[in-house]
């Protein structure tokens, strides 16, 4: 089940809503969520949920020996047992397939390929248990003794299958008392529904024309095109996975938690490393606290330790060579820039470097798009005028004619104008601002509910990029 779709907004969402506010103890509403959650995740993943519940469980008994035996080589011996199973079952699960693969390639063998179904986000579920396990072994936070509290951890709807990726840390005090209050609540609602429509009316429109355009194998591609198709996706996959974040975000308001954020306008970026702060910046602190400084950050084997986490990030996000180089190459445009280009790219007027930026960032996002890496060359090639395509074509100026619209409106939601300036009116002293601010939300919300409404109605085309992940 996804956020953007029919069953979701008309039935699964207002019967939890119902059966949350008719239950009035706060104990009785975080097991109203446990058991719609595990609803949710069984829509699409029936046979998984015993393995979502299994992780938790087991987790939550981990931790639980982990500190009772605290400051014993018990500890560590059940503390690193509990990452070797949580690490065991994501490699099992989403990597077999592809170190089978490679190992018939490298190897004279022919060991048969695992076909193993990949558990909707469990890539999610295992960093967050990863997150719980090492917190409780550094005594950063106590094990709770309920299950009651690690289950709700673990499976919370809201973040369960995409994200952001919390730590226990993050909603630890809410479990107890869910702050819902009517101004909350309507937060939530409105942010819910700004991340709709970013996905709906933005990101699958978006998608569609990408797909058509991306196919440098094609006899028709163009230089212009693969590159305006390469936009299209950069632009496609933020209002995706940020809508999905926002809709994540606003769901939890809606039940009384704060969930981090998870995305600050990335493409407004002048760097490289800036844009990883920007982007998905839950997973980019995962493994800056989990994994980066842990092998010793900046202070030892500096560069073994940036090329370890940038493999790791193109690794977690799919098991294939194209991801790898993904992660591979944005760690090798960061560590550059730490040597040298940052320093220059803070000298030259803002604009240059924002150009570089969205250059590097859009040649990153090929290696993301194209799972086959002889697609990708291809794509790459011609992107540079290297593949003797034609530079432009008709069918090229049909597509910027008929997408010109909402392209600009892509990249100007994709800043931060719009909201600061709908911030400002709100902040001003003017009742009339403040009123319009209002008022104006009341109207988005519902015009977004129907037009989104009319697309799912409409179009079978709704996917979401990051449930393979």
């Amino acid at each position: 089940m996804v956020f953007s779709s029919l069953i979701f907004l008309y039935l699964f969402l207002p019967i939890l809503l119902a059966a949350y506010f008719i239950s009035k103890h706060a104990g009785y509403r975080i097991w109203v969520l446990i058991i719609f959650s595990y609803v949710f995740y069984a829509w699409g993943e029936p046979l998984w949920v015993i393995l979502l519940l299994l992780a938790s469980l087991i987790g939550y008994v981990f931790a639980l020996g982990i500190e009772r035996t605290r400051g014993t080589w018990a500890s560590k011996g059940l503390y690193v047992a509990s990452i070797v199973v949580n690490i065991g079952l994501l490699g099992f699960f989403k990597y077999a397939g592809f170190l089978v693969d490679n190992l018939n390639l490298l190897l004279p063998v022919d060991i048969p390929v695992p076909e193993v179904k990949l558990p909707i986000g469990i890539s999610f579920f295992t960093f967050e248990l990863i997150c719980y396990l090492t917190d409780v072994y550094k005594g950063t936070i106590s094990a709770p003794r309920s299950p009651k509290k690690v289950l709700f951890y673990v499976s919370f709807f809201p973040h369960l299958v995409a994200g952001p990726i919390i730590r226990y840390t993050d909603i630890e005090k809410q479990i107890e008392r869910p702050q819902v209050t009517l101004a909350g609540f309507s937060a939530g609602i409105s942010r819910f529904m700004v991340g709709l429509g970013k996905k709906v009316l933005l990101a699958n429109l978006l998608g569609e024309t990408a797909a058509q355009l991306l196919t440098p194998s094609s006899a028709s591609s163009s230089v212009l095109g693969i590159w305006f198709g390469i936009i299209l996706f950069a632009l496609q996959i933020y209002f995706d996975f940020s809508g999905y974040s926002d809709m994540a975000i606003g769901l939890g308001k809606m039940f009384g938690f704060n969930l981090r954020e998870n995305f600050n306008y990335p493409y407004v970026s002048k760097s490289a490393g800036e844009f990883w702060r920007r982007w998905n910046m839950s997973l980019g602190g995962f493994f800056r606290d989990y994994v980066y400084i842990p092998l010793g950050g900046n202070q030892r084997f500096y560069l073994r330790n940036l090329f370890v986490v940038w493999f790791l990030t193109g690794f977690w996000h799919g098991a294939s060579w194209n991801f790898i180089i993904w992660g591979l190459y944005f760690g090798m445009l960061i560590y550059i820039e730490r040597q040298f280009l940052g320093k220059w790219l803070a000298r030259i007027p803002a604009f240059f470097s924002h150009i570089y930026a969205v250059i590097v960032i859009l040649v990153g996002w090929v290696w993301f798009y194209f799972t086959d890496l002889s697609q990708g060359i291809q794509a790459l090639l011609t992107m540079f005028g290297l593949n003797h395509r034609e530079f432009a074509n008709l069918e090229l100026e049909f597509y910027i004619r008929d997408n010109l619209l909402l392209v600009l409106a892509a990249i100007l939601l994709s800043t931060p104008l719009v909201a600061r300036g709908l911030e400002k009116l709100a902040a001003s002293s003017s009742k009339l601002g403040r009123g319009l601010v209002v008022a104006g939300s009341q109207v988005f919300n519902v015009a977004v509910l129907i037009l989104a409404t009319i697309l799912l109605v409409g179009s079978s085309y709704n996917p979401f990029l990051y449930y393979r992940f």
